[in-house]
């Protein structure tokens, strides 16, 4: 059996589309017709070699999706053929199977215990989660990582209260999933701040009680002006850019304000802190997709979606289909795109 691939042959290349063969299933592994997947800035990342030297080339690519089970190999309980599923790259309950190798014409192609670029796919048992039918699979997508990262910061990392104050510093996939779920838990002011007008014109739409454009306004000032001097609770930076996470930590309150760190810098970047304002009671912290039980967290966030709780249909500004991979990549450096999706399967 035979599975369309998009395949990363050399960084800062464009991407090619080829035409791979599916291995026989590993004990622990699950095939997936996949349905949608979801493109993650830190794709982008990888593609244009910012992340540093890639030493798994070629290979897949893609780590958030929904689709449906086919096949499933020896020792798996968690789902079975038929199971509509979400795929993430966060690890949870049940095998753990930690790489494919797929072949073509040209040689071997290397894939981690996820990719969703691609018709078809072999993924790791702990790497699923199944969901309900009446979940829509379009909208699933998003629980791979954009939601669970994003409104995981809110829920697991800081733990936002009603009441406190957010500043979320880039409002893309993730920053517009901390957007969501700081709403949701009844923040007092919600801050967006990116530079990219759209966005921010969405960020209001699905609960940023204030918006920032910092090629405008200074983004320190305002959030002081917003928050009578006093800065925010906490930060969530998810731009993935050397000035937000500065910015970011200076904006919150001393005696106890947290900034979390969430975006990807490119990797020869370092930021620069006062250590004063540590011991003044600032703090900052990292985030591994924020924290996630994925068996526990995404089943949660499609019972909120499907009583209303939080929006999800409106993050997905644009769908493409997997020959416009490159578009796709392009279209998101230039920050047309909030959350692109890719459609593959089933719906």
């Amino acid at each position: 059996m035979k599975t369309k691939a998009v395949v990363l042959v050399k960084t800062n290349q464009p991407l090619r589309l080829l035409d791979l063969e599916i291995p026989k299933l590993k004990p622990g592994q699950v095939m997936v017709n996949i349905a949608y997947s979801g493109v993650c800035r830190s794709q982008l990342n990888e593609v244009k070699g910012i992340n540093g030297k890639d030493e798994y080339l070629p290979h897949t690519l893609g780590h958030e999706g929904s689709g449906v089970v086919l096949e499933v190999g020896q020792g798996v309980k968690k789902v079975k053929p038929g199971d509509h599923v979400v795929l993430t790259w966060i690890k949870g309950v049940g095998c753990d199977v930690t790489s494919t190798i797929y072949q073509n014409a040209e040689g071997s192609v290397n894939s981690g215990a996820i990719s969703t670029f691609m018709q078809k796919t072999v993924i790791s048992e702990n790497r699923l989660v199944v969901i309900p039918k009446e979940m829509p699979l379009k909208e699933a997508a998003l629980l791979g990582c954009a939601v669970p990262t994003g409104a995981g910061i809110v829920l697991n990392s800081a733990k936002v209260k009603p009441g406190d104050t957010v500043a979320v510093f880039g409002a893309g996939g993730i920053g517009s999933c901390s957007i969501i779920a700081a709403s949701a838990m009844d923040a007092e002011k919600i801050i967006a701040l990116d530079f990219v007008d759209h966005k921010l014109e969405l960020a209001q739409q699905i609960g940023a009680t204030h918006v920032v454009n910092v090629a405008k306004n200074d983004p320190l000032t305002e959030i002081m002006n917003i928050t009578d001097g006093k800065g925010v609770d906490y930060a969530i930076e998810s731009a993935g850019r050397k000035v937000a996470m500065e910015t970011a930590f200076q904006s919150v309150r001393y005696g106890g304000g947290t900034c979390i760190l969430a975006g990807n810098l490119p990797y020869e970047d370092k930021i620069s802190l006062d250590p004063m304002e540590l011991i003044r009671g600032k703090k900052i912290v990292g985030t591994w997709g924020g924290e996630t039980k994925p068996d526990e967290d995404i089943p949660k966030y499609v019972d909120w979606y499907l009583s209303g709780r939080i929006k999800l249909r409106e993050l997905i500004t644009d769908v493409y289909q997997l020959i416009d991979i490159n578009l796709v990549f392009d279209d998101l450096g230039n920050g047309k795109v909030l959350r692109a999706l890719i459609e593959l399967g089933p719906k």
